[in-house]
């Protein structure tokens, strides 16, 4: 938030809200004796969301910040597929009114060999080679 709210005014914060919650899970009943948690004993895990957004959405409005909020009325397939499908014309649309050609991505291009070759696809083999370091976690690191 710190960049959104006093960083450069050159960004659109997109909220997506659910307003059917797949199951009412509640807080549990844990924080009687924690100052500053106590509140939220029993509370919906979605109240807490709402609010959480709300709360975000007022201090960017407070900062004159520009917002919008995608509301689903469920999460399933038909809403995320057309979520997704709406992101991927809307790139296209403003890589068309910014000149951009949206699909020309040559900083891009890596990855998608990268995972051809993990993948085992013909004609990636050297990268393969070169990428096994990183396909496996670094045990010194794990805990």
């Amino acid at each position: 938030m710190q960049l959104y709210r006093e960083g450069p005014n050159d960004k659109l914060v997109t909220f997506i809200e659910v307003t059917g919650h797949p199951a009412e899970v509640r807080i549990p009943d844990v924080f009687a004796d924690v100052p500053g948690l106590a509140y939220l004993r029993r509370k919906k895990i979605s109240a807490l969301l709402s609010a959480e957004k709300a709360a975000t959405e007022f201090a960017l409005a407070k900062s004159q910040r520009p917002s919008l909020t995608l509301r689903f009325d469920a999460i399933d397939e038909e809403s995320v597929g057309a979520f997704f499908y709406l992101y991927e014309f809307v790139t296209s649309l403003m890589g068309e009114l910014l000149n951009i050609n949206a699909y020309d991505q040559p900083a891009v291009e890596l990855g998608k060999q990268a995972t051809f070759a993990l993948m085992g696809k013909e004609g990636y083999e050297d990268l393969a080679k070169e990428l096994k370091p990183f396909a496996k976690p670094d045990e010194k690191f794990l805990v």
